[in-house]
């Protein structure tokens, strides 16, 4: 007797690529709380300014390894030999401005920190301290990610305009922007 393999649906945007299919089964959408997490992911986002989600995805290791696995404090060290080593790295978008931009993030988050901040505790002050369920069309933006994205210019973080802070809101699950009938949902609705 054969089983006839029922396909899960998906948001249309995670495509057939399975690294794409695993991150969104696995992580886009799902409500983050450890700011160091969320800060690697706001930089990956400001990476992919101009560019596809897919490529930064394709390239998160080589950006990991690049930038000693997102850690502030190493990150925040890094000084002009290590932007022309990393300009050199075919691994990762080298971007002059993209790379200065996360070292100088790894400054204001550890800023932030030693003010006795907690990155994560802030945003998600900002955000009502709850997942945001939209049920409309998708935006690029939204009247919360431009006061996210000001909030994050004030401290002088860089490539956090209104949208790519929007991207990041729906990544780290700050709102819940799966299609109604996706399979994960319901599963992040609750998270």
């Amino acid at each position: 007797m054969t089983r006839k393999t029922i396909e899960k649906k998906r948001c249309a945007w995670s495509g057939s690529d399975p690294q794409m299919i695993a991150y969104h089964d696995e992580e886009w959408g799902v409500p983050e709380h450890d700011g160091r997490a969320m800060w690697e992911l706001l930089m990956l986002e400001g990476f992919q300014a101009g560019l596809s989600w897919s490529t930064i995805l394709h390239k998160r290791e080589a950006f990991r390894k690049a930038f000693h696995n997102f850690d502030p404090k190493k990150v925040a060290r890094m000084g002009e030999p290590d932007i022309a080593r990393l300009l050199q790295n075919e691994g990762i978008i080298r971007s002059r401005s993209k790379i200065e931009a996360t070292i100088n993030g790894a400054r204001i988050y550890l800023a932030m920190e030693k003010a006795g901040e907690d990155f994560s505790a802030w945003i998600w002050k900002m955000a009502g301290g709850k997942s945001i369920q939209n049920h409309g069309p998708l935006p690029a933006k939204t009247p919360l990610s431009e006061e996210i994205s000001a909030a994050l210019k004030r401290r002088g973080f860089k490539f956090v305009g209104p949208v790519i802070v929007y991207a990041w809101m729906q990544a780290i699950g700050i709102v819940n922007d799966h299609s109604p009938d996706c399979f994960r949902r319901n599963a992040v609705s609750k998270g």
